[in-house]
């Protein structure tokens, strides 16, 4: 009786805890004889910022269409807020309700007339009246500094501009889980902080982000937890400072150890810093350290 009790608490603090959970996972495409998931395990605890890392053909996007209901698992299963996926058309309603993707060439997404109404198009085919649905878009566009191109041709837009849009049509749905594929990718410097801007964002809104990226650097200033994945397999997951000193999990998924750890290092090595518990994770905080550290030199000097 003792042991029924305590795995059902166990349980429901599981369901609780994690806002995703894929347990033994394959898929494979039509024609392949690869498989692109490959008993793929992994669980993601509700409010994470964590992004998702691995070489071309690694399996992130695979598992990120997954996840969204849009490609369906061979084998294993996928649970999101607690709730396992159904192929129904209620539950894959249901699960975009909760997860939303924003894919890398925001075109693929992209289809109404005017900005306006592309923001409106999401809320409204999930039932919302037009009164609930126009007051939720005027704040995401609000939210999200969209008002000077709202009335404009999505199709005229910059790049940098349709990720925008892209963003604002799942958060004016509130979801639970936003997943970004390679959101930077073919912006210019002034886009990519914009949208990293409005990443940042949604992590305030106590959104759980999964961001596949190559860029190890943002990757290890901005997450809270990494997922290396190889071949269809996660092969590491942690927090950000752990899994980017590992330098053997980092070398399958075929990365290197960010810079600035790299740079940190050295300065250790020479004697120009002390070691510390808490590793920079920019490098604004190494700037700062080396800052710090030349007043504490000059300090003694004076004494």
């Amino acid at each position: 009786m003792f042991k029924e009790k305590r795995n059902k608490e166990g349980k429901e603090r599981e369901e609780t805890e994690y806002v995703i959970r894929a347990e033994n996972v394959d898929y494979t495409y039509e024609g392949s004889k690869t498989k692109a998931l490959d008993h793929l395990n992994l669980k993601i605890r509700k409010g994470k910022k964590v992004a998702v890392m691995g070489g071309n053909g690694s399996g992130k996007s695979t598992f990120f269409l997954c996840l969204n209901g849009i490609r369906r698992p061979d084998f294993g299963r996928i649970l999101i807020d607690g709730k396992q996926i159904e192929y129904t058309k209620k539950g894959l309603l249901d699960v975009r309700r909760k997860v939303g993707i924003v894919f890398q060439n925001p075109d693929e997404q992209l289809f109404s007339a005017s900005v306006y109404e592309e923001i409106s198009f999401g809320i409204l085919n999930l039932g919302a009246d037009e009164e609930t649905a126009e007051r939720a878009v005027r704040q995401v566009i609000e939210e999200l500094e969209l008002s000077s191109f709202q009335d404009q041709p999505t199709h005229a837009l910059s790049g940098g501009q349709k990720k925008q849009v892209a963003i604002a049509d799942i958060l004016v749905m509130h979801p639970k889980v936003m997943i970004l594929d390679e959101p930077a990718a073919a912006l210019d410097m002034k886009h990519t902080k914009k949208v990293n801007e409005m990443i940042g964002h949604l992590s305030e809104r106590g959104i759980t982000v999964l961001i596949a990226t190559h860029d190890i650097e943002y990757a290890y200033g901005w997450a809270d937890e990494i997922v290396l994945m190889h071949e269809g397999r996660v092969i590491r997951h942690g927090e950000a400072e752990e899994i980017c000193q590992d330098l053997e999990g980092l070398k399958e998924a075929e990365l290197e150890m960010p810079a600035v750890l790299r740079v940190y290092r050295k300065l250790i090595e020479k004697k120009i810093l002390s070691e510390e518990d808490r590793l920079p994770r920019t490098w604004e905080n190494l700037e700062a350290r080396l800052a710090e550290s030349v007043r504490t030199d000059r300090s003694r000097e004076e004494m």
